[in-house]
């Protein structure tokens, strides 16, 4: 039995057009990058091989042709999840993964355009599976609130992040990500459901005590999706207290139209 088919959720979960699905990428000198990827699907012809269009994806694609070792994360509406390592194969310009990522209803009626190609990976491993409540969620959102009110919203070396991304930052209900590079050099990506902001320099989390975390003075990514497709990326330096983490955010990056990955702070 392959990987993928000892996970037959997480199959379907990948088969969900809807379903959120994140994408974790390094360059070469090792700084994270993580976006939305909700085209990503399973291949039915190879195992343990799973595909995504390359549309809006400019830093992510660069990324891949400097180093092949990715994380992805997946999760449903019903907050169960998945962490994936897999590694880079190729781009493909013509053939079924195009056609079939073309043939969604995400992209075949875009605005904007097709995707130039499409981008395979061998999955190597699930690294982990969650599952959270809805009580748990609300709760590590206020308590994460509290230690950034408490804690963590004094200024320092941090750059302003707009009012609108704090705005965005500050929903509950939105998927939130994290991602790191991992002792082993593959990116690594948790949910931080929690994330929100504090100050307008800072982003808090509580961690997940049956997930890993970034060490501190890690430099992380993070990625926040709303249910109104809206995605902002922020940058910067991770500091751990206790269960509670912070970033002090140097970055910030659009994650769609008008302005795909351009800076905005």
């Amino acid at each position: 039995m392959t990987i993928l088919e000892q996970h037959p959720d997480l199959l379907d979960a990948l088969r969900g057009e809807m379903t959120p699905k994140f994408l974790a990428t390094r360059n070469a000198t090792g700084v994270p990058n993580v976006v939305p990827c909700i085209s990503l699907q399973p291949a039915d012809d190879q195992p343990d091989t799973v595909f995504f269009g390359n549309f809006l994806l400019r830093k992510s694609i660069k990324n891949l042709n400097e180093d092949s070792r990715v994380g992805i994360l997946v999760i449903t509406p019903a907050l169960r999840g998945w962490i994936l390592k897999c590694d880079f194969v190729e781009f493909q310009r013509t053939g079924m993964y195009v056609d079939q990522v073309m043939g969604g209803s995400l992209l075949r009626y875009n605005a904007y355009t097709g995707i130039r190609d499409a981008g395979i990976l061998r999955v190597r491993s699930v690294e982990n599976t969650f599952a959270f409540s809805k009580m748990q969620v609300m709760t590590d959102y206020v308590r994460a609130r509290w230690a950034g009110i408490v804690k963590h919203s004094s200024h320092g070396a941090g750059v302003t992040m707009p009012r609108q991304v704090q705005n965005e930052f500050a929903k509950m209900i939105a998927v939130k990500v994290l991602a790191w590079i991992s002792d082993e050099g593959y990116p690594m990506i948790v949910p931080t459901l929690s994330m929100q902001p504090a100050g307008a320099e800072n982003l808090v989390c509580r961690t997940v005590p049956t997930l890993p975390h970034p060490p501190t003075d890690a430099q992380v990514a993070t990625n926040i999706l709303t249910f109104e497709a809206i995605s902002y990326q922020a940058k910067g330096k991770w500091e751990l207290y206790g269960d509670t983490g912070k970033i002090r955010v140097q970055e910030v990056y659009a994650g769609g139209p008008p302005l795909p990955g351009g800076r905005v702070a």
